[in-house]
């Protein structure tokens, strides 16, 4: 009877072991086989150039691949697209400013897994135009000065024109250049005078550039805060 109580004892115990054994394997199998979770790992902000190719992919890792694309909240820069496959942003952007926006994305696991980030796309205009000295009457004279910035990576032709516009619209040249501007490149200082004679006068300076081997056309403006009289000696 001992002997028998024994066996059976020991039968158990095998048992125990075999099943210990079978869900210990199962476990891990499980822990492998689990997907690790779901990250977007692009960074947050980027910069373009208005008129300029731009592509700024996003990335996710963890996850099963393929992956699907789409915006929660916010906007992209006019002319960008988030491709929905790739996670792709590409195009042209077409007006300047800071956009914020927040990408999705989603696995193909069922149910799938889902991430989020907010991000900021920065588009410059390419092209500014500021006083260096700003306008000013001396006697009869209405002179000033302007420096022209290139902020994309190709060289401008560049054309500056100056105008002082008075109360009735009649329009008189202060100033005119035309000259290539080199890539990130400021211009030298760019003066500007003359005598339009007696009244009150806006000036506007008017900067237009193209790259030769491109379409878009790049234009800056500055305009004097308020009218500047001249008056009759």
């Amino acid at each position: 009877m001992v002997s028998i109580m024994r066996n059976l004892a020991a039968c158990c115990v095998l048992v125990l072991f075999a099943l210990a054994t079978v869900f210990t394997a199962r476990g891990q199998s499980s822990a492998a086989n689990q997907q690790p979770g779901l990250v977007i790992a692009a960074q947050a902000t980027s910069s373009a150039i208005l008129g300029s190719n731009f592509s700024f992919p996003l990335v996710a890792t963890g996850g099963s691949a393929p992956y699907s694309w789409r915006l929660v909240d916010g906007q992209l820069p006019p002319g960008l697209k988030l491709h929905a496959h790739s996670g792709a942003i590409s195009g042209v952007p077409a007006a300047a400013g800071e956009y914020r926006f927040t990408a999705a994305v989603a696995d193909s696991s069922v149910p799938s897994l889902q991430a989020q980030r907010a991000m900021t796309i920065t588009v410059i205009a390419g092209l500014t135009i500021d006083w260096k000295q700003s306008p000013k009457v001396q006697g009869t004279t209405l002179s000033g000065s302007v420096v022209v910035t290139n902020q994309t990576g190709q060289d401008f032709d560049l054309t500056v024109v100056v105008v002082a516009v008075n109360s009735i619209g009649r329009a008189t040249t202060l100033g005119y250049q035309h000259f290539t501007l080199a890539a990130e490149k400021s211009s030298l200082v760019i003066p500007f005078g003359s005598s339009p004679g007696p009244g009150s006068y806006v000036v506007h300076a008017d900067a237009i550039a193209h790259h030769p081997s491109g379409h878009h056309i790049y234009r800056a403006r500055k305009q004097s805060s308020e009218p500047l009289s001249i008056t009759q000696n």
